[in-house]
């Protein structure tokens, strides 16, 4: 067993047990053995096998993701940055991100891209939504990651014939099979050797799947005292195709399916009944969220590029609903998403105070693990899980830090981690990935990114060449 010892931290993000929150401790040593906290606070003087010097260092909880895309949104940099169907109310879900997808090969490159920038920004747990790939839990366990792993399936696929009409094609048999495939991959990881992975149950869309698959899945994740995801309330054409087929809005028909509680999340929870652009005739689901204690995965980054924002972070938490963060889109820097998190709610309500740092910190940290049913994690106090973040105070870009935290978030972001322990193991020292080749991986994503390119137009309904609709910047000369 190995003790290392922080030793005076300029500042520590602390957990205070009596005051259940975040606080900061000044000159303070952290010491962990192997992968859990034995001390937070003032001087240690025990035993101490390996002692780094904290001065000049903010030591802070790892921050917990609970909505992320691994295994094929790093390759969308520079197709989807300005697209969205127009007729489709500037989505990309329909229409374009079905036919820009990452091929077999590229995938593993696609996961460890995404890994190694959700380290960088200082990421320890991550909920990996992905559908299954014959190497995720070699990858996830390789990583250094406390990875969720969250199958996901459906029972029909979506399309467009035309660029304005959503068709599903369902199978309702596949996706049966498809869930049984995901709880035994999720088996898989909770007795993973690594001791870092676990699951969630994760249907994929309330349109895409059927009423028995979601109610059985929500069953089955209750059986197995697991958490519960599911993308809801996320477009308008979503929404719409909702209160046709039930009569009532996403969140109401989650309602009405006995699925709401406070081990479910929501994915994103954007298009409420009171949602100005929907135009519905209920108020109901702000306070459904609420007292049904539902969780909501906000990810702002992947809506804000298409007009799109949650209204707001600050009341929804008002009002009583638990919100964590995730990363939906590239890249995967959770420092940015608590950044554009923090000023789209205060864009949206037209107020500076609907939100504060504090909670955004708190979504990234304790609510998310709360999310994920993790009582372990996201906040540093003795017999938590030794996963914590060392942020360089002495960046340039940290400076001045008055209020680190504050610095961390909306200046510096991930230039300023500077290292990160997982589990007790360090798994990023001085900005670098220490598990996975970095480089290496985005290299082989790009060409990966080359091979969707020349496949797209046979997948596409119009046959057009990706430039059609994703023009680079400037022509080619």
């Amino acid at each position: 067993m190995t003790i290392t010892v922080i030793r005076n931290a300029d500042v520590v993000v602390a957990w205070d047990a009596q005051a259940a929150r975040h606080v900061y401790l000044h000159g303070a040593d952290v010491a962990f053995e192997d992968g859990t906290l034995r001390h937070v606070g003032s001087r240690y003087e025990g035993q101490a096998d390996e002692t780094v010097d904290g001065a000049g260092r903010m030591v802070m909880p790892g921050l917990v993701n609970i909505h992320s895309h691994p295994s094929s949104e790093p390759l969308n940099k520079g197709f989807l940055d300005e697209l969205g169907s127009p007729a489709l109310y500037n989505s990309s879900l329909y229409e374009f991100m079905p036919i820009l997808r990452p091929d077999a090969e590229a995938v593993p490159a696609c996961v460890q891209v995404a890994y190694s920038e959700l380290l960088l920004s200082g990421v320890t747990t991550v909920a990996d939504l992905s559908v299954a790939h014959p190497a995720w839990l070699d990858l996830a366990a390789a990583s250094g990651l406390r990875v969720c792993v969250s199958p996901m399936f459906r029972s029909a696929r979506w399309y467009t014939k035309n660029g304005h009409v959503v068709e599903y094609e369902w199978d309702e048999k596949a996706g049966r099979v498809a869930m049984a495939q995901a709880l035994d991959l999720i088996e898989k990881a909770e007795n993973h050797p690594s001791g870092r992975l676990f699951g969630m149950v994760c249907p994929a869309q309330i349109d895409t799947c059927s009423e028995g698959l979601i109610k059985d899945s929500h069953a089955e994740a209750k059986r197995r005292g697991l958490p519960w995801q599911i993308h809801a309330a996320q477009s308008t054409v979503e929404f719409h195709e909702i209160t046709r087929r039930h009569g009532v809005s996403p969140i109401q028909w989650l309602e009405q399916l006995g699925v709401l509680g406070d081990t479910s999340i929501i994915g994103h929870a954007i298009f409420l009944d009171d949602y100005p652009r929907v135009a519905w005739h209920s108020r109901r689901d702000l306070a459904l969220l609420a007292e049904t204690g539902t969780r909501v995965a906000h990810c702002p980054t992947v809506f804000m590029r298409r007009g799109i924002a949650l209204d707001d972070f600050g009341r929804y938490r008002r009002a009583g609903v638990r919100i964590g963060l995730g990363t939906d889109t590239y890249p995967h820097n959770m420092l940015e998403e608590m950044r554009h998190a923090g000023y789209v709610a205060r864009l949206m309500a037209e107020n500076p105070r609907t939100l504060t740092t504090t909670d955004l910190f708190e979504a990234a940290t304790t609510a998310g693990a709360a999310a994920l049913g993790r009582d372990d994690i996201g906040r540093l106090e003795p017999g938590t899980k030794a996963d914590l973040v060392l942020v360089d105070l002495d960046h340039p870009m940290m400076q001045p830090h008055r209020d680190p935290v504050r610095s961390l978030v909306y200046a510096a972001a991930e230039r300023a981690v500077d290292r990160v322990y997982v589990d007790g193991r360090l798994v990023v020292r001085d900005g670098t990935v220490l598990t996975m080749d970095y480089p290496a991986a985005a290299r082989s994503l790009h060409e990966g990114q080359k091979r969707t390119e020349a496949a797209a137009p046979q997948n596409d309904w119009a046959g057009r060449p990706v430039t059609d609709y994703s023009p680079l910047t400037f022509p080619n000369g």
